[in-house]
């Protein structure tokens, strides 16, 4: 984003709002305290925080967890609330942004004023949504593995990264191998899993096989179903390490999670929050609205069903055109538009997007969406992706019923062209990816569309 607040997106559901960071210190030396993704606290002595710059704290917890200098750009600092969450930019000053954060809250939340007066951001030091997931994985140092192992687990079990149930099992059973031992076939793991569940498997996968009957069986009794999974991917956890040993080291497992969380379509997103039109339904064709989560990265935009927790639309930025708008007294708009067939007819599609933070999401993904590449952490200034490795492909995911494919059917959207007479001849939007190989294309008008 290019205004002076940063990237602004929406909070995951875990972050704790006892957190303080900033809002509380004064001029004179104070002690600031920095979260990291495993909710270890890095307390920094500063000076003259109201004038402290985010680069400035960013290298001073580098240096006090000893990361190497790749650190500065895998990392920034975030400030989170449960209602709000900010990536700082470099000349960002924390201190001032925790006093401006009511005003932060009323401009791009729908938070009530109690909630408002309630809120207080803490400061987080995690995964920067301008870093390219493709140069991670060649990153040596094992605590910066860990780091960002640590903040994808997280996510997988607060459900932020949706995934189906065999690949909430793999990831799991890589997390029993981190936080526990090698598999052994006469250890009595299943009961071991039952009692920490909640640390390998969301929580709604950990409801599995729980109640009455689950309570009386007993630490003896078999695994339900839920746990059997985890216990069988567990099973199959490699223990062959890089350089022939007998048993892997733990950077091996972090890059394993890491190389599966690539390919799920949210790893790395910024999450914003809105609303979408549902499509018209019954006698009386009610429609109303549902919420949304959007996922922005550098790789394409999806929007999740909050509620249902699947995919409703995944795009590339090739396949889309974007804008927003902001008209006075009127709630804020980002509209995406797409192309898919309706039969045996071409339309562009267009999906309305209610929410406040409209703006901040169509300057994301003009940022996102920039060939010239993401900004550099140490100045805000674009890098060139020319010699770094292009992102991993991921295949597209065609299991029947996945929670990572689209459901368009349960978007209401604009069609451009219709029942065989033309709506619009050319795209309203001048935001596109020029690449020269994208799939998007707007629709043409035929012959008999021109001459009527």
């Amino acid at each position: 984003m290019d205004g002076t607040e940063g990237s602004v997106g929406q909070p995951g559901p875990t972050e704790r709002s006892h957190r303080s960071s900033v809002s509380s210190m004064g001029a004179r030396a104070a002690d600031v305290l920095v979260y990291l993704a495993d909710d270890t606290v890095v307390p920094l002595a500063v000076e003259n925080l109201p004038s402290l710059r985010a680069h400035e704290l960013h290298y001073a917890v580098r240096e006090v967890l000893q990361l190497p200098d790749i650190a500065l750009d895998v990392f920034a600092l975030w400030l989170v609330s449960p209602l709000l969450e900010v990536q700082l930019k470099p000349k960002n000053q924390p201190y001032k942004l925790g006093r401006q954060w009511p005003e932060l809250l009323l401009r791009f939340t729908s938070a009530p004023d109690d909630d408002v007066a309630m809120d207080e951001p803490f400061l987080q030091f995690r995964r920067n949504v301008f870093f390219p997931k493709g140069r991670e994985l060649q990153i040596p140092d094992e605590e910066v593995l860990r780091l960002l192992y640590e903040e994808a687990k997280g996510n997988v079990l607060a459900a932020r990264y949706l995934c189906d149930v065999e690949d909430c099992e793999a990831l799991g059973a890589l997390v029993c191998r981190v936080q526990l031992v090698p598999y052994q076939p006469d250890w009595p793991a299943a009961c071991d899993l039952r009692e920490k569940l909640d640390s390998f498997l969301p929580a709604h996968l950990c409801k599995r096989g729980q109640g009455l009957f689950a309570a009386l069986r007993g630490r003896g009794a078999r695994a339900g179903p839920g746990e059997q999974g985890l216990l069988n991917a567990y099973r199959e956890v490699q223990e062959v390490s890089s350089d022939g040993g007998c048993e892997a080291a733990l950077g091996t497992h972090y890059r394993a999670y890491l190389l599966k969380c690539h390919k799920l379509p949210f790893y790395g997103c910024a999450f914003f929050h809105g609303e979408v039109d549902k499509p018209a339904q019954g006698f009386l064709h009610r429609g109303g609205r549902k919420s949304v989560s959007v996922a922005i990265s550098l790789e394409g935009v999806h929007v999740v069903d909050s509620r249902e927790k699947h995919v409703l639309l995944g795009l590339r930025f090739q396949e889309l055109s974007w804008d927003h708008t902001s008209p006075e007294e009127e709630e804020p708009i980002l509209w995406l538009e797409f192309d898919r067939d309706s039969g045996v007819t071409p339309v562009n599609k267009l999906l309305k997007i209610y929410s406040k933070q409209a703006e901040l999401m169509s300057s994301l993904i003009d940022q996102a969406a920039e060939p010239a590449g993401p900004q550099d952490s140490a100045t805000g200034s674009p890098s060139d992706l020319s010699s770094s490795p292009a992102p991993v492909q991921r295949p597209k995911l065609r299991r029947q019923g996945s929670v990572v494919s689209s459901r368009i059917q349960h978007l209401s959207t604009i069609d451009y062209v219709e029942d065989g007479k033309g709506i619009s001849t050319t795209s309203f939007f001048s935001r596109q990816l020029s690449l020269g190989q994208g799939s998007y294309t707007v629709v043409q008008p035929s012959d008999s569309l021109e001459q009527g």
